[in-house]
């Protein structure tokens, strides 16, 4: 998949690659997926994309708050020959047609208590204030079907807010993977899946360990790389 992406701008990086990996790993046990899939926050469109040319009766859509990422969101959906509905607009805003079967994200998750970048691109894409936790499950609650599934990324520490927000807007906590630097390092990401409308258990999957002691990728990081099969071109739009 090429994806074209800004020279000076918030770029795509293994959160991703991470994040579409364990949402393929928790839809194994559904045997027809279809319906309308959601990226909020679609940023260059990458992981929209991959779902979409991993499961074809998904409709793509997608929701972005930058115009320069509107541009990049349809221009990689485009060159990758797959259709998708672009919202535009900040996502806690915007006023949707259709509810949605799927919603996935890797959302700003940056503290905003946290030293900001000056480049208002990256800010606006790293930072919480621009999306708040609790307005952004809140706003997913609404969208959804009443089964719908729900997939994001986090900042690990902040588990606990996470947990408190999905019990609150109604949500069963399906599934969590931790993501660790090394196997010596704390985790500094959260995979997680909720469900609207669903009694199961949480699924701990086993943690997703980075690097080596090397500083070589692990063998199941590059796997995952390999699955999501991406190129990338750095460009300047004028």
């Amino acid at each position: 998949m090429v994806l074209y992406q800004p020279i000076n701008g918030y770029c795509y990086n293994s959160d991703t690659h991470f994040l579409y990996n364990f949402v393929c790993d928790n839809l194994k046990k559904y045997k027809n997926i279809k319906g309308e899939l959601l990226d909020i926050g679609s940023g260059s469109g990458i992981l929209g994309l991959l779902l979409a040319r991993e499961y074809l009766k998904l409709n793509l859509n997608q929701c972005e708050i930058q115009e320069m990422f509107q541009f990049f969101s349809t221009k990689n959906a485009q060159t990758n020959k797959l259709k998708a509905t672009l919202f535009k607009g900040a996502f806690d805003k915007v006023e949707f047609d259709k509810r949605f079967d799927i919603c996935v994200s890797n959302p700003p998750f940056y503290h905003s208590d946290v030293i900001k970048s000056e480049n208002e691109n990256l800010r606006i894409a790293r930072y919480n204030d621009s999306l708040p936790l609790e307005q952004f499950i809140k706003k997913v609650s609404t969208i959804l079907t009443s089964e719908g599934k729900f997939f994001f990324c986090y900042d690990a520490k902040q588990i606990n807010e996470i947990l408190i927000l999905l019990n609150k807007y109604r949500f069963n906590l399906e599934a969590l993977q931790f993501v660790h630097p090394k196997v010596s390092k704390d985790a500094t990401l959260i995979l997680v899946y909720a469900k609207k409308n669903s009694k199961s258990l949480t699924k701990i999957f086993n943690p997703l360990i980075v690097f080596e002691n090397n500083n070589d990728f692990t063998k199941e990081v590059q796997e995952i790389y390999e699955k999501s099969s991406t190129y990338s071109i750095k460009v300047s739009i004028e």
